[in-house]
């Protein structure tokens, strides 16, 4: 069928096609007429997500921010909230709605439940793409309780979105008492051993005592040195002896002024001799009280050489000795500044015990501190940019909006019916129907005229 043939056909179908577009137009004014009225009031909501915690200092991340509207459209939709605003506004007590329960349920069920879910059907969320802006949009029959139900809902998702912030960290903060509770256990536990362990080894300050045996122990060194410096000239003494005989020993060696004193006594007592000698015969007085002089000198002598051999080898002893019990009192002392540096050791563990305990326990109490004030902060991030008004108009039926798209679906309607009405009696109305129906060519075609006026005055008789 070409256009001019479509168009022929709407001209032949006028009456049908018109009839079917008033009809459709006309239907459709008297039902949005008819139809109950519905009002929509709009509460938008900012959600400040970029703000900071005034405890924790948190941000939310931007990759999370469209997870994190999402969540929020979903928690306003949620049977909570809804709950939330039957108990906050009372609806239950309501009788309209007692009856409307009963009659729709029977009476079984939870009558704050079942108004929940009546208003969720009712409400709609719309997030804004472009920004944290979150609109809460209520249906209802009348413009005040459309009003009032969309703050409501405004009211109740803010409260329930404070109460996820807060509950989390009430029960964290119990978690942390109690936990701090044992630490400060562990840390008076710990504190207990460190105490008994020094009143057990007496330790007052162990670091001074460290310094004095520290001190005790150059000393001894000191004392050892001098007494090994000892030993040695006593054994050098005493090598010499073994080595040359007592009598040989230069007077230094013995270090005895008697003997050294004998020995010049000696010296001069001898030499008198010899010159007595030579001057007088062995009978001669001189002669005789010089060689009793040399004798007695010699006994003395010889009784004072034996006497210093003896002191050489008691020095020899004594230095030995002495040498010794230095060494015994080096080890021993040794031993007492390792014992103090086991029990140093020791100490260090018990202190660092407490150090981490106390270490363990101040951050318990930081963490809980913050729990708390969490727990006790009533700072949503959400706020009410635009509170819901009473509308003024309805937002349902748009009566215009109906006629236009009454207008567009009454005027394709029209041409449907022209078209199966044409298709159900077919009829020849153009040159191009009639090769159509017999495939026969055209030979020529008469145009219908009207009459002039004139013959229509004065007819012409055959």
């Amino acid at each position: 069928m070409s256009f001019y043939q479509f168009l022929i056909v709407l001209k032949a179908r006028k009456a049908l096609a018109f009839l079917a577009f008033f009809v459709t137009v006309a239907t459709t004014v008297v039902i949005s007429l008819m139809l109950p009225k519905a009002y929509e009031s709009t509460a938008a909501l900012v959600v400040n997500y970029k703000g900071v915690d005034p405890v924790t200092g948190n941000r939310v991340p931007n990759q999370l921010i469209p997870g994190y509207l999402a969540t929020q459209v979903d928690i306003i939709s949620s049977q909570n909230v809804a709950l939330k605003v039957v108990n906050n506004l009372e609806l239950y007590t309501n009788p309209e709605v007692v009856d409307a329960f009963y009659e729709e349920t029977g009476g079984q069920g939870d009558i704050r439940g079942w108004l929940a879910d009546a208003l969720l059907k009712k409400l709609t969320v719309n997030p804004s793409r472009e920004s944290s802006v979150i609109s809460i949009v209520y249906e209802s029959n009348t413009p005040e309780s459309a009003a009032m139900l969309a703050n409501a809902f405004a009211e109740a998702y803010i409260e329930t979105n404070l109460q996820l912030k807060i509950d989390p960290s009430k029960r964290t903060s119990e978690w942390f008492e109690k936990r701090v509770e044992e630490m400060r256990l562990k840390l008076m536990f710990a504190q207990q051993k460190l105490s008994d362990y020094q009143r057990e080894k007496g330790i007052v300050s162990i670091d001074e005592r460290m310094d004095v045996e520290n001190a005790r122990l150059a000393q001894l060194s000191q004392q050892l040195v001098v007494a090994q410096a000892e030993l040695f000239n006593q054994k050098s003494r005493q090598e010499a002896i073994l080595k040359g005989g007592i009598k040989n020993l230069d007077t230094a060696v013995l270090a005895d002024p008697v003997i050294r004193d004998l020995k010049v006594l000696l010296s001069r007592a001898e030499v008198r001799l010899s010159e007595l000698k030579e001057r007088f015969s062995e009978q001669h007085p001189d002669y005789r009280a010089a060689r009793s002089e040399v004798q007695s000198l010699s006994r003395k002598l010889n009784s004072e050489i034996r006497a210093a051999k003896g002191r050489i080898k008691s020095d020899l002893l004594i230095a030995e000795q002495k040498v010794t019990e230095l060494n015994d009192a080096i080890v021993a002392q040794k031993e007492v500044l390792l014992a103090i540096n086991e029990n140093r050791n020791m100490l260090d563990v018990y202190m660092r015990d407490v150090n981490d305990a106390e270490q363990i326990l101040s951050l318990a109490t930081q963490r809980l501190s913050q729990m708390t004030l969490e727990g006790e902060s009533r700072e949503s991030d959400i706020s009410i940019l635009n509170p819901a008004v009473v509308p003024n108009e309805p937002s349902k039926p748009n009566v215009l909006i109906n006629v236009v798209l009454s207008v567009f679906l009454g005027t394709i309607l029209a041409i449907v019916v022209a078209l199966l009405a044409e298709l159900f009696d077919r009829r020849v109305r153009t040159k191009e129907d009639i090769v159509l129906a017999t495939g026969l060519p055209v030979l020529g075609e008469i145009h219908a005229s009207k009459p002039s006026t004139a013959l229509l005055a004065n007819p012409t008789p055959r």
